[in-house]
């Protein structure tokens, strides 16, 4: 078989292993461990290149803790910083090689292979390493299938970057529409902060995955996003509200829901639901489609308890705070009814995290 055979055949079996994964993490060590088998190295490691610290730090490593190490020194930081690949026969004579890792890793290094990882306008990215060959020495032969397997790497972190970047922007937004019913109803961001902590736990402890329980966090303080339409007479008012006035309270759900709806945001359909549903009860009882039960989404009904409790421990134009005890004991007089009683049990049981959370993000 001839290299480009060779490569080919390499990169097929490649493709094959990649395929079988999903997450940026295990794409990442699935590349690490091919990488390791194929160049017959003891291990490898795929680092992600922090420019504005001028640091490098281990997203994946064969038996090693996550590092952070400066680029100034080292063989991947010469990698990353003259972006070409570095070959190392005999480490320690060697005057790019940095010692101290070794010394802080406990482990002894003779051979490595270092190549940048670039993005597609030829900025390092980060540096796919490979040390001790277990037969002879790296050679120009192994660099190039290094650099083969490396361009999936630097696609991957470079969609990984850039995903994550979108996100925070999403999350920014976010926040913001949260934000902005706070104004209009004298809500604390510890308030809607803390309805997002509450949810993300009961989330966890019911068993949700951990994307479901991202989303919970980030969409559960828009809840009352709706309350941007409802007139200041009517969420100001100090005293009861009348029954016109509380029909014109309830259309905030369907408000909610209308405003933060959007078919290609994940995130904003969660909090869209969750404004839509955060006020339906267990027994039907509640508004505005009166469902009962799990037909309420496990979003709408962990939502349900957590904004019911810290509404009540909060100050409000209408009433005092009221304490973290009898604030508690609501939920439980009104599990089965209002609330679903088996995330009332999970309350229950995270009582001090619960409290926790409260204390550390107090008005």
């Amino acid at each position: 078989m001839n290299s480009a055979e060779k490569q080919l055949a390499i990169l097929l079996e490649f493709g094959k292993v990649i395929n079988k994964t999903k997450s940026l993490d295990d794409v990442l060590e699935s590349m690490a461990n091919f990488a390791r088998d194929i160049l017959q190295a003891d291990r490898c490691s795929i680092f992600i290149y922090d420019k504005n610290k001028d640091e490098l730090w281990s997203k994946v490593a064969h038996e090693v803790h996550p590092i952070r190490i400066t680029a100034k020194r080292g063989l991947a930081g010469y990698a990353a910083l003259s972006k070409e690949t570095q070959i190392v026969v005999d480490a320690y004579n060697d005057y790019r090689f940095n010692r101290e890792v070794d010394k802080a890793t406990g482990y002894l290094t003779h051979t490595i292979l270092s190549v940048p990882l670039l993005d597609n306008q030829e900025n390092t990215i980060g540096v796919f390493q490979a040390l001790n060959k277990k037969q002879g020495i790296f050679t120009n032969v192994d660099a190039e299938l290094l650099l083969l397997i490396s361009n999936y790497a630097a696609s991957a972190i470079e969609n990984a970057i850039l995903y994550d970047k979108l996100r925070d922007t999403q999350t920014k937004i976010i926040n913001k529409l949260a934000s902005a019913a706070e104004f209009k109803d004298q809500e604390t961001s510890k308030h809607t902060k803390r309805v997002g902590l509450y949810s993300a736990l009961l989330a966890e402890k019911y068993g949700l995955s951990q994307e479901d329980i991202a989303k919970i966090e980030l969409a559960a303080p828009m809840h009352d996003a709706g309350k941007i339409g409802i007139a200041d007479k009517i969420l100001l008012k100090p005293d009861k509200l009348s029954k016109n006035e509380f029909e014109m309270m309830k259309t905030h759900t369907q408000l909610g829901h209308d405003l933060l709806f959007d078919e290609e945001n994940e995130y904003l359909k969660a909090a869209a639901l969750i404004a839509l549903e955060h006020h339906e009860k267990w027994d039907g009882t509640g508004y505005p489609h009166g469902k009962k039960g799990e037909e309420i989404s496990i979003f709408g009904r962990i939502v349900a308890i957590a904004d019911v409790f810290d509404a009540l421990i909060s100050v409000r134009p209408y009433k005092e705070p009221w304490s973290f005890e009898k604030a508690h004991t609501l939920l439980n007089e009104n599990s089965g009814t209002h609330f679903d009683p088996a995330l009332i049990a999970l309350f229950n049981e995270n009582i001090e995290k619960i409290r926790t959370i409260y204390q550390e993000l107090k008005d």
